[in-house]
């Protein structure tokens, strides 16, 4: 599938999926291997019916996770594929979907108790990154968390990668140096930073980084 011309990297990823999304489905809802930074996240979250925004929700795997530990959370999830939000919503009756660019979550009207961007960086670049984390001290309450996910490389290794199927995706990888230090200089405290490396024939490394926002 050629990249039109019209779109950017992170729209052309997201039409991909959109393209895929039930395969995607089938080979990640299980998302174990990230439970025990989820669970971490969970734990940091302690407002009662907390207020949680998920960018990039997929077909709703990190969602359906939060919510089997913790039924109470008002869940939006966003995406930029229909398939994808239409799969999550199946996968999660009790949460809220809706099409919103990640990169534009200022528009999202209440203040925040949460932000998960589980595997979003991968698909934006670094000033946009940068931004995202900016955006996510805007929106964020005092006291709220901020958990990213993405893989782990010297982001001048970032570049074109072939799927499953054969459909070619640009895929960004990010370092925790400027990460770690734009969430400090954007008023958060680093909770956990942890790595897992991934399955499969690529061996990527995987960050995680939770946050929280100070101030009362």
């Amino acid at each position: 599938m050629k990249h039109p011309e019209s779109m950017d990297h992170s729209e052309f990823a997201a039409s991909i999926f959109d393209k895929y999304a039930e395969g995607y489905q089938s080979r990640f809802m299980d998302i174990s291997a990230y439970h025990d930074s989820l669970d971490v996240l969970l734990a940091a979250i302690s407002v009662k019916a907390a207020k949680v925004l998920e960018v990039a929700c997929g077909p709703g795997n990190v969602t359906q996770y939060l919510l089997q530990k913790r039924p109470d959370l008002q869940i939006l999830g966003t995406d930029l594929s229909p398939n994808m939000l239409a799969l999550a919503q199946a996968n999660n009756p009790t949460a809220q979907f809706e099409l919103l660019d990640g990169r534009a979550i200022l528009q999202v009207p209440e203040q925040l108790d949460a932000i998960v961007a589980a595997f979003f960086f991968p698909y934006i670049s670094k000033e946009e990154a940068l931004r995202f984390i900016q955006d996510s001290a805007t929106k964020l309450a005092p006291g709220g968390v901020l958990y990213i996910s993405t893989m782990e490389d010297d982001y001048a290794k970032s570049g074109i990668r072939k799927g499953s199927q054969g459909d070619e995706i640009f895929m960004h990888f990010h370092e925790a140096g400027y990460l770690t230090a734009q969430l400090k200089a954007c008023g958060f405290d680093l909770l956990y930073e942890s790595r897992v490396r991934a399955a499969g024939p690529d061996g990527d490394v995987d960050l995680i980084l939770i946050a929280r926002k100070t101030g009362k």
